[in-house]
């Protein structure tokens, strides 16, 4: 990617490529200065090297960085400008120069220092192997097949964010962002992305998600159902199943029958897959293959008639049980549900790359919309540097550019 932005930075044609797509991001803006710090805040975020605090954001973009570091702050932390039509912009495009394969959401956690700065909580953290305080977001990324590309984001506010007026008004928190359990921002963020595309999000692009520590993933799944999305989402390994055929229950010896009440996910397919594992070979991010023996079944969910395909790796000996899948697409085979669950390995990649090169984790202000606003250019730049490598933007410019 360094390599990449070094040869934009000797670009002659850069300059008029950032303009002309931060004014289609950016056309919403009320007003002429808004719209202009938009673009240098963007313009920042591509040419800075290393950290991208505002200061330093300033310094690249303008020589005389005091001055523009003031204003850079008040557009992203105080300005009260709308972000929703900068990502309806970003779903567009997206949706016009990339396939769309699935809808992966995929999670980020910001460490924080002190108690003021909205969403922040202290939360254990498997990554850092300890507890920190911290900011958690959700992130919808169109996954391409090739990589994955943020279009939509949702901050998680703790219950304890609910009452405290004054910590609410100092972090300028709207009346209508309240505490919502994951399932509901994640069913939010799905219903935003389908809502800008023009035809909604198609019936083949699944929704995937782990929420394979979240007790409540039986609503998720209902409200997806509910509204025509397919789902290849993780579970906990405890979810309650039962056969779809309940006379599975009596095909395979030893096993508890569906008439006696459900059982664990993970538990029915140790009991109920009839068949060997399947071979499956995935193809990892570095081009190498790698192999792997899934079991799969047909479940229904307690209560509904559904019929679902849950499935999980197979490998009994393992320390760390593999993370157990449920999906609506019980029409597709096992190698392409595997290798969609697998793209929550190339979203994780994505966030990583957006804290390496865009600045995800240097936001320093406090404040909700500043969080909003600075989210939303971050995954404007990553998304610029995308559309550079398939030259969409040189078609939009003038021959003289």
């Amino acid at each position: 990617m360094e390599e990449h932005r070094t040869a934009q930075a000797t670009d002659p044609g850069r300059d008029a490529r950032v303009s002309l797509y931060a004014d289609s991001l950016f056309a919403h803006l009320p007003r002429a200065d808004q719209r202009r710090w938009a673009q240098l805040y963007l313009r920042g975020l591509l040419t800075t090297p290393g950290r991208k605090s505002i200061r330093r954001l300033a310094a690249a973009v303008s020589t005389s960085p005091a001055t523009t570091s003031q204003s850079l702050h008040q557009f992203i932390s105080a300005s009260p400008w709308d972000w929703v039509p900068a990502r309806q912009e970003l779903i567009r495009l997206t949706n016009e120069h990339f396939p769309l394969r699935a809808l992966t959401i995929g999670t980020v956690v910001l460490p924080k220092r002190g108690e003021h700065t909205c969403g922040v909580h202290r939360r254990f953290v498997p990554a850092a192997g300890r507890t920190i305080s911290c900011q958690v977001g959700l992130g919808a990324f169109v996954t391409t097949g090739e990589e994955d590309l943020p279009v939509d984001w949702r901050l998680l506010l703790p219950e304890q964010w609910n009452e405290d007026a004054k910590l609410r008004e100092r972090a300028r928190i709207p009346a209508s962002a309240r505490y919502q359990p994951v399932w509901e921002h994640i069913l939010d963020l799905v219903d935003s992305v389908s809502a800008a595309l023009p035809r909604g999000l198609p019936a083949h692009v699944p929704v995937v998600a782990d929420l394979s520590e979240h007790l409540d993933v039986g609503r998720l799944l209902v409200a997806l159902d509910r509204g025509g999305h397919h789902f290849v989402v993780a579970v906990p390994a405890a979810l309650p199943v039962l056969p779809a055929d309940p006379s599975v229950s009596r095909a395979v010896p030893g096993t508890v029958d569906a008439r006696l009440g459900p059982v664990g996910a993970r538990q029915f397919l140790q009991r109920h897959h009839a068949l060997p594992p399947r071979a499956v070979t995935l193809t990892a991010s570095d081009g190498r293959g790698r192999q792997m023996r899934v079991v799969s079944g047909l479940v229904r969910l307690p209560g509904s008639c559904r019929t679902y395909r849950i499935f999980t790796e197979w490998r009994p000996a393992a320390s760390r049980a593999p993370r157990v899948w449920i999906t609506s697409l019980t029409g597709r085979r096992v190698e392409q549900l595997t290798a969609l669950a697998q793209a929550q390995s190339g979203t994780r990649l994505a966030v990583s790359a957006l804290e390496r090169d865009y600045g995800l984790l240097d936001f320093e202000g406090r404040s909700y919309p500043g969080w909003h606003h600075h989210v939303t250019l971050v995954s404007a730049a990553h998304l610029y540097d995308r559309l550079i490598q398939t030259g969409a933007l040189d078609e939009r410019l003038p021959q003289s550019a």
